[in-house]
């Protein structure tokens, strides 16, 4: 990797980097959850006289200025073309907006996650019976946007997408700390803000993580019928309900009255089918940030965004097939093993936990299922060393 520095500092930069301190990498999950930068600290005040130490301490801090944005602009994740994917003969127009299937997911430029979103967004497309009705939705950090709108047309250049800002500061005073770091970022509350950024024309959305692929139709996921609700998505009855709540949620009357007269099952965020209307016109943003605020005070639950969901919606939610959600492929949250299938047929892999395909493949520790979403990586891998 290369690293251009400024002539001005070119010839004190290695006595410092010498001299200088080492602080230890980032672990495992803060490497998922944000880039990493190398922190250069001056040698303490023993070691140099102080018009040296002055300097240096200067050096250090344009330094450490420098390395994460120098990263970002000379390395950039970079991924192949895909392929063009058309529709078929018996497809209606692509631009008549009553046809279109809707998919909201969240974009980060500065994660791997990335990496994960455009491998999903391929295999989407490439099981769509009428790939040029599907209209996506994209939600980033502003900051990003211009490297990803980059990203996006150069990966795919037919797709039909819109990008929205999703500011972190709408969220960061209701996020509280979970068990894993890479839950309490921003963007993962992005779904929480559908119904407030996306135009009132959007009446229904596909919510889809950026750890899954789809291998079937996904025109199929969007025609499911919601009846009353607002919601859908796969419930799995059978899980433990209340390990989602500390014992403070359950011994405080007044949080789990929530929950009387429903039966509460336990459903998965990563896949949901929303009706954006009914979302809008009875507050639900509004609803999900009230147990976030009481989350902040009383420290009710673990699990990042997930309870939150849980508390308003469980035992209300329209029950779709378990085909459209095969999740836990991640493993837990704090060791990420390797997991099979749940039995029945697959529509949507999805690797929530820990462990992520990309990762593991990489690091040649790949699970057995991990396969299964290599053929969609799109990554383009570079040398580890530049030649310049």
């Amino acid at each position: 990797m290369s690293l251009n520095v400024p002539s001005c500092l070119s010839s004190l930069t290695l006595p410092l980097l010498s001299l200088s301190h080492s602080i230890s990498l980032p672990s495992h999950d803060e490497a998922e959850a944000q880039p990493q930068a190398i922190l250069i600290i001056p040698p303490t005040t023993t070691t140099m006289p102080p018009n040296l130490r002055l300097l240096t301490t200067a050096i250090a801090t344009v330094l450490f200025l420098l390395l994460p944005l120098q990263s970002a602009a000379n390395h950039p994740q970079i991924f192949h073309e895909a392929p063009a994917f058309r529709n078929g003969n018996s497809c209606p127009p692509p631009h008549d907006n009553s046809t279109n299937v809707h998919i909201a997911m969240t974009l980060d430029y500065s994660s791997p996650y990335l990496r994960g979103s455009i491998a999903a967004v391929l295999s989407v497309l490439q099981h769509s019976t009428c790939p040029e009705n599907t209209v996506f939705h994209f939600l980033a950090d502003p900051h990003h946007h211009p490297h990803l709108r980059k990203t996006i047309i150069s990966t795919f250049p037919y797709l039909r997408f819109h990008l929205y800002t999703f500011n972190p500061a709408t969220v960061n005073h209701l996020i509280s700390s979970s068990i894993r770091r890479a839950l309490d970022q921003p963007l993962n509350y992005a779904r929480i803000y559908l119904a407030d950024l996306l135009p009132t024309t959007v009446t229904r959305i596909i919510y889809l993580d950026s750890d899954l692929i789809v291998v079937d139709d996904i025109a199929k996921l969007w025609k499911i019928n919601l009846n009353s609700h607002v919601l859908g998505a796969p419930e799995y009855c059978h899980a433990n309900f209340s390990h989602y709540f500390t014992s403070k949620f359950w011994s405080n009357p007044f949080f789990s009255a929530t929950f009387r007269n429903r039966k509460p099952c336990y459903f998965n965020t990563g896949v949901m089918v929303i009706d954006l209307t009914k979302w809008r016109s009875q507050g639900f943003t509004q609803k999900l940030e009230h147990w976030m605020k009481i989350q902040k005070r009383y420290r009710i639950y673990e699990l990042g965004s997930l309870p939150p969901f849980l508390l308003v919606f469980a035992g209300n939610v329209e029950g779709v097939e378990h085909r459209w959600n095969q999740h836990g492929l991640g493993g837990d949250n704090l060791e990420g093993l390797c997991r099979d299938l749940h039995p029945g047929p697959v529509s949507l892999l999805h690797w929530s936990g820990k462990g992520k395909p990309w990762l593991r493949l990489d690091a040649k520790k790949a699970c057995t299922l991990d396969n299964l979403w290599a053929p969609y990586d799109l990554f383009r891998h570079e040398s580890l060393f530049s030649d310049s």
